[in-house]
């Protein structure tokens, strides 16, 4: 474990610690929050009873198809946009002031026209990674060395081969970097929707429990989307790490 690794590892725990003392010391009433070992308790009870698989599946599920959709898509667009240079200069400017539009604001029109199941959670989850990534595989194609696009010319190599064995390859960092803030968006997307209005998944539970002053399912289901999170970032970060070692960038 590198040094970074133990420092972020100390903070954590440090932040921990405190508020276990806190919670302990009364500061911190058990109305509002219960001890974090307790949390851990309650997480492993709930994740062995097997109560809570159903929400789990379901907003995985969703997430991980709002991903897939917004990994495709947005790299495929990144990279037709990369070689239309006229289209990319006039969605340059709204691809910059894109996250400024509150994209939930459109959660009650997909529930007309879609419905109340899982459709319009996906479709948000979709539209808030579809633009990270489009943004981040143009950023990657921009960087790729003129030299390799020489060497496809000289070896005449179709545009799908040169994309598949140069470009894409070549701007694999910053695809990756994308990819871990389209994974983020789509946890966002889909829990907070479920929040809004649903029928079932992690955050109508949250939400439930919170309006239930449920303390032990609510912050149980807090720290899994957390530990869910810092693990795919995790593998991701390490996957991003290894692509940088081999491009001597590291």
């Amino acid at each position: 474990m590198t040094r970074v690794a133990w420092y972020r590892l100390l903070v954590v725990a440090g932040a921990i610690a405190l508020l276990e003392g806190l919670c302990l010391a009364g500061a911190i009433d058990k109305i509002t929050m219960q001890p974090p070992h307790l949390i851990a308790r309650d997480l492993y009870r709930m994740l062995v009873s097997g109560r809570m698989n159903g929400a789990i599946m379901k907003t995985l599920s969703n997430t991980v198809l709002a991903l897939g959709l917004a990994l495709g898509v947005g790299i495929v667009a990144g990279a037709l946009l990369h070689r239309l240079r006229a289209l990319r200069d006039t969605l340059d400017p709204l691809f910059a002031t894109y996250y400024a539009v509150p994209i939930f604001a459109f959660y009650p029109f997909f529930i007309v026209v879609f419905g109340l199941g899982d459709l319009p959670q996906i479709l948000i989850a979709f539209m808030l990674g579809v633009v990270a990534m489009i943004v981040n595989t143009l950023n990657g194609l921009d960087r790729v060395p003129v030299v390799l696009l020489k060497t496809a010319r000289i070896m005449q190599l179709s545009p799908i081969d040169t994309a598949l064995r140069v470009t894409l390859p070549s701007a694999a960092p910053y695809i990756v970097t994308g990819i871990k803030l389209a994974v983020a968006y789509a946890f966002i997307g889909v829990i907070g929707s479920e929040f809004i209005t649903s029928r079932g998944g992690i955050g109508y539970e949250i939400s439930f429990a919170y309006t239930s002053f449920d303390n032990a399912t609510m912050y149980p289901l807090i720290v899994l989307i957390l530990l869910a999170s810092i693990a795919i970032n995790a593998a991701l970060s390490g996957w991003e790490k290894r692509l940088l070692a081999k491009r001597g960038m590291r």
